[in-house]
């Protein structure tokens, strides 16, 4: 791999993540502080995301398997994102929100896939290098998350508009540059089978089986951390302006977790295995939903927050590389897309109502929530998937 084929996919990895990062962790204060919106609410138009990506990834992964070209697609799906941000940031009735919120998931959701796809497609040594290139999804997630806290400092946060202002901006941007990116025609010829149809065939594996049933629990836990830790930093003292940079720390920890797979990653996997990278992961979530229930003290959440970071890299990003490697070459982009469809689709969209409806059964009186009762939910759920991922997954 050359270094300019570098530079191009890892600026296309930031770019990705910084459109998802300025808006992501703090819309739900937004949501629920100055909209007035209910947890039920607050968890459909975060669940606009994923119900785009039950929609979307399958059908964008046969195409772009098998009749466009992958940078072209997400230049399109970028540009039209953007669009439909700045509109969603106008709005603060319930119903338009969630139409645009809607349409924008429809055209974001098979580029989590369709990045992926593209970077291992230009990747000579893809076990080996992706991580580096990974990487530099945190650092975007991470910048938009300080470029959204320094305007605020600056500005003030308003009602919390800015950030789907910002993630509008860096999508238009971020359709701009796909124009840019490395030539990735289709893999396939277009009288193959359908690429999504060989994809579930993985499902006879029953390692891949037992990975995307865990990755699929771990996602609807995850709405937990999602939607309750911005207001549960807010009740702790944290200031509202403050929020986004204490949660980029996750973001610090999941690039020293990157980092460090990247440089070292035929080590670890020769000692653990997948196996072990993943049960790393599980138990690192494990360990901040006990921080959130049974030690709430301010300095405590915050910190961590680094332990999301970890777990996202040693499970998510490890997720993406397991399966590339499972796949056949010429349906790897509609492989990536059937994890996206379990993980970002049925477990994140499943998990907001989940945790939506769990946030309205345990809130009080006056307006907050019973946060111990809340995150030992999560916490009995995790502690399943670690259980059932070191007992029946053998990588």
């Amino acid at each position: 791999m050359s270094w300019q084929v570098y530079v191009q996919l890892s600026l296309m990895m930031l770019l990705q993540f910084a459109v998802w990062g300025a808006w992501s962790p703090v819309l739900a204060a937004r949501l629920l502080g100055p909209l007035k919106m209910s947890g039920k609410q607050t968890g459909w138009i975060y669940g606009t995301l994923y119900i785009g990506c039950i929609i979307s990834p399958l059908i964008a992964g046969q195409i772009a398997d098998r009749w466009v070209a992958t940078e072209y697609f997400l230049a399109g799906a970028h540009l039209a994102g953007g669009i439909l941000l700045l509109a969603s940031a106008r709005q603060r009735r319930f119903t338009l929100l969630f139409a645009i919120m809607l349409l924008y998931a429809l055209a974001f959701a098979p580029t989590l896939a369709l990045v992926n796809s593209l970077m291992f497609a230009h990747l000579t040594d893809p076990a080996n290098q992706s991580f580096g290139v990974l990487l530099w999804g945190t650092v975007g997630w991470a910048v938009a998350g300080l470029a959204l806290t320094f305007w605020r400092r600056l500005k003030g946060s308003g009602e919390g508009a800015d950030c789907l202002v910002l993630a509008g901006a860096l999508s238009l941007a971020m359709g701009l540059y796909c124009l840019t990116l490395p030539h990735t025609p289709p893999p396939g010829r277009a009288g193959d089978v359908l690429p999504f149809l060989k994809a579930v065939s993985l499902l006879s594996d029953p390692n891949f089986l037992i990975f995307l049933i865990v990755a699929f629990l771990l996602a609807t836990q995850l709405q937990f951390f999602f939607l309750g830790t911005a207001p549960y930093l807010s009740e702790l003292g944290v200031p509202g302006r403050s929020i986004p940079a204490v949660m980029t720390i996750a973001q610090v920890a999941q690039l020293v977790a990157t980092v460090l797979l990247a440089f070292y990653t035929s080590d670890i996997r020769g000692r653990i295995g997948f196996v072990g990278i993943f049960s790393i992961g599980i138990a690192m979530w494990l360990v901040m939903y006990a921080v959130y229930a049974l030690a709430p003290r301010r300095v405590l959440v915050i910190l961590s927050q680094a332990l999301h970071g970890l777990a996202y890299t040693f499970f998510i990003w490890a997720g993406f590389v397991y399966v590339n490697e499972v796949a056949p070459q010429d349906i790897r982009g509609s492989a990536q897309a059937l994890y996206t469809v379990v993980l970002f689709g049925f477990g994140f969209f499943l998990g907001t109502q989940f945790t939506g409806i769990v946030m309205d059964k345990l809130k009080t009186p006056e307006g907050g929530f019973r946060w111990r009762q809340l995150f030992l939910v999560p916490c009995a759920m995790t502690m399943i998937c670690l259980v059932v991922l070191a007992a029946l997954f053998r990588g």
